[in-house]
């Protein structure tokens, strides 16, 4: 049987490079590979290496690696790109609040690329599955907020 660490590293091989949706097929696919482990161990293995189920942009769920915008798929389009042309909704304020709305599956990740920015004007985010609360500072003008989110979503107009 190979070590654990090799096979952390093929996990995150196969789901950056490949869409499974379930522990079974990747299961299959790391048998492919020489490691033999039950569905208990790659749970516990999933489970420490943070990942987590996203919308793919077929619209299946898919395993998806912490610290990705999205996954790595090879295609065309950049990940902003696909973030842009996919997933935003709609922006809108009321008081300290912005809400975006998104299409399923993409609030995390962009709520993540806003909260990195470390803009001071937002103080934290709130991500469901299609929707993103912005707490902003008392004070900050719709417009300023909307201006740094087109840094990061383009199309927000």
């Amino acid at each position: 049987m190979k070590k654990k660490a090799n096979r952390l590293d093929a996990i995150k091989m196969i789901i950056s490079s490949k869409e499974i949706g379930s522990q079974e097929e990747l299961l299959q696919e790391l048998n492919r590979e020489g490691f033999e482990l039950t569905q208990a161990t790659l749970s516990r293995d999933l489970k420490q290496l943070k990942v987590a189920k996203a919308a793919s942009m077929s619209g299946k769920y898919v395993y998806v690696l912490p610290n990705n915008i999205m996954y790595k798929r090879p295609n065309d389009q950049s990940t902003r790109e696909m973030l842009v042309n996919h997933g935003f909704i709609s922006l809108q304020f009321s008081g300290n609040i912005a809400v975006i709305r998104t299409r399923p599956g993409y609030a995390s990740s962009m709520a993540y690329d806003i909260d990195n920015h470390e803009y001071s004007d937002i103080l934290g985010t709130i991500a469901g599955d299609d929707t993103i609360m912005l707490v902003l500072r008392e004070g900050v003008s719709s417009t300023a907020v909307r201006n740094f989110l087109s840094f990061i979503i383009p199309n927000i107009q």
